[in-house]
């Protein structure tokens, strides 16, 4: 890769991205969406949403660098900043090995900073899982009114996968389809996960659809956010799984 000019200003639009690169050097940082919440107390020009990021003042901000994703950002608005003369990198991750090879080229060959050691425990930790038991079906939403749930193609039913959990519509056409509540609790499915983001599922807020269903309650952050939550992710998210299972069985 040609390498790139220094880099002393970096603004993120994507939560997990920015976490990534303030675990490494927090002060690359000048702008951050509103939704980048990780690490608490990250002191940074708010520059929007996800999806509707103040152009103007990010390019205001003159970043060496903006860090974007291919589905959380909008074409339109990436660009309107090049349109402004800005340098955007734009990562595309949709299985755990892309997650892994996106982060490395952000921080190492687009930020400049030295490959961080959590990136390896990372490879380490979902490489050296120990052995599940019998793969099991489940239903994923992440969002109600109208029911939402993974479909083709998407990280989440990727690591959901290599802890043996089969998402029911990965074959699906779209990548997060819409499907009727009766469809979902019918369609034979042994589990349901509810990750609190995008839509925050809870206890009270989601297992009630599905009766008789074992519900696994996860953190979003350990099922879609790709960074140093990687590191603990595998076993977060198993023990869920294993709870919603044993609870039922018991």
């Amino acid at each position: 890769m040609t390498p790139r000019r220094a880099v002393r200003r970096v603004v993120s639009l994507v939560p997990s991205l920015t976490e990534a690169v303030a675990a490494g050097d927090p002060g690359l940082l000048v702008g951050a969406t509103d939704w980048c919440s990780h690490p608490a107390g990250l002191d940074v020009t708010r520059i929007g949403g996800t999806k509707n990021p103040d152009t103007a003042r990010i390019a205001a901000l003159a970043p060496d660098l903006v860090i974007a994703n291919e589905e959380e950002n909008r074409p339109q608005d990436l660009d309107a900043l090049r349109a402004a003369g800005l340098d955007v990198l734009v990562t595309e991750i949709r299985t755990l090995d892309q997650a892994l090879g996106e982060l490395a080229r952000v921080l190492v060959h687009g930020c400049g900073l030295p490959r961080p050691g959590w990136l390896d425990a990372a490879e380490a930790a979902w490489r050296d899982l120990p052995a599940r038991p019998a793969e099991v079906t489940a239903v994923v939403p992440v969002w109600r009114r109208p029911w939402m749930v993974l479909g083709r193609d998407t990280f989440a039913g990727d690591l959901l996968a290599r802890l043996g959990v089969h998402n029911r519509y990965a074959g699906h056409a779209d990548r997060y389809p819409r499907i009727p509540l009766g469809e979902l609790r019918d369609c034979g499915a042994g589990l349901v996960v509810l990750p609190d983001e995008p839509y925050r599922f809870t206890a009270e807020d989601g297992p009630e659809a599905f009766p008789g269903l074992p519900a696994a309650l996860v953190s979003g952050r350990h099922l879609t956010w790709y960074g140093p939550s990687l590191t603990r992710a595998p076993g977060e998210l198993a023990a869920a799984v294993d709870a919603a299972l044993n609870t039922t069985a018991g």
